[in-house]
């Protein structure tokens, strides 16, 4: 189970930190370029949170390779390589109202706005899919790069042309350079369709709908792709040669009148609780939508507010993610064994019945909380 803080000492701190970039590294690497993660999306930010708060209170122990400088993973051999003009970042998360209030407080306090100034935000489901940047030169598709390590993704050109939601020629009114920024996923329907073609034929059924769409877009057989049932929502922009709008709400409108399939639930919220309304009537439909979401995303609708807001290290400071609470389930203790870690810390460890929590097979679970055990 993971000390309290206050009671380690720095060599711990730093022990604990190295071993959890070790292991945040392992997760990226199963999830980003094997298509095949071990753990829930609950229990991953778990161990994001954890590194933030032990570097938020030793921040001189932070490591250069620290987590929370990177995103994703490096991009997997087998593809050519394409640097991104611009940076695709990772988002912060929030995950309860006193999160999203805090996210309303930093926009404030950063921009020296009045309390009775309106910041509006454009709230839209967070897909769990496969993000990727298409670039467009004079209307035309000719690239697209998946997210890498957000400084270098793999090229997926070829892969991409074969999705009939992703447009080869622009409309009229298009920058002359512009790249769109979006999800790659797989319908429910499609997602079990596609299964049951493959169990018939004896080959490896897909864990769960965003490993179908990551493994399907990144086949090394353009043909492969082509048959698959791969579909897009796009949501923002990279490299762009002249402003995409005056805010967000607009920019997604232009999107959708060049042809890009954009989110239907998404709204323009004012304030806290227009947030917390949008969040929970998307939560209630969720299993409804048709396709896979773990969580909303809410952005600064004015674009000059965003330019000003900018960056930190790996996400903006303009957008955030609202996740979802974790997905629960029913299984069997088998058992309890005790670890033993490398700084001597005994750390209780599950054996269960394997089940499917969050597209993902568990069979082990660690024992973090004395009232659990």
């Amino acid at each position: 189970m993971k000390t309290d803080i206050s009671k380690l000492t720095e060599p711990e701190v730093a022990a604990e930190l190295q071993l959890l970039a070790i292991e945040i590294a392992a997760h990226d690497t199963r999830y980003y370029q094997e298509d095949a993660p071990t753990v829930t999306d609950a229990e991953y930010d778990a161990l994001r949170r954890r590194n933030q708060v032990l570097e938020t209170a030793f921040p001189h122990l932070v490591l250069e390779d620290s987590p929370s400088k990177w995103v994703g993973a490096a991009p997997a051999a087998g593809f050519g390589k394409i640097e991104h003009a611009v940076p695709m970042l990772s988002l912060g998360n929030a995950f309860d109202e006193d999160d999203i209030r805090e996210f309303f407080a930093r926009i404030r306090r950063f921009l020296n706005l009045a309390e009775d100034d309106q910041v509006t935000l454009v709230g839209e489901p967070k897909i769990d899919g496969l993000s990727i940047s298409l670039r467009y030169e004079e209307g035309k598709f000719v690239q697209a790069a998946t997210r890498g390590d957000g400084r270098v993704g793999e090229n997926v050109t070829t892969n991409a042309r074969t999705i009939e939601e992703i447009p080869d020629r622009l409309s009229s009114d298009f920058p002359a350079v512009l790249e769109i920024r979006g999800e790659i996923y797989m319908s429910h329907v499609d997602f079990a369709a596609l299964n049951e073609t493959r169990k018939a034929s004896e080959a490896q059924v897909f864990a769960n709908p965003r490993n179908a769409a990551a493994g399907s877009l990144r086949q090394l057989d353009p043909s492969i792709t082509a048959q698959r049932p791969l579909r897009f929502f796009g949501y923002s922009w990279g490299e762009i040669s002249e402003p995409p709008a005056d805010n967000q709400w607009d920019f997604l409108q232009r999107l959708k009148s060049w042809g890009f399939p954009i989110n239907p639930e998404t709204r323009r919220c004012d304030t806290p609780e227009d947030i917390m309304a949008l969040h929970a009537g998307i939560g209630a439909k969720r299993a409804l939508l048709g396709y896979d979401i773990d969580g909303v995303v809410y952005k600064v609708d004015r674009l000059d507010w965003q330019n000003r807001l900018g960056f930190i290290s790996r996400a903006p400071r303009w957008a955030i993610a609202h996740k979802f609470p974790a997905e629960k389930a029913l299984t069997v203790l088998k058992e309890i064994d005790i670890q033993v870690g490398r700084t001597g810390a005994l750390t209780p460890v599950a054996r269960l019945e394997p089940v499917t929590v969050g597209g993902v097979v568990v069979s082990n679970a660690t024992l973090h909380n004395e009232d659990y055990i």
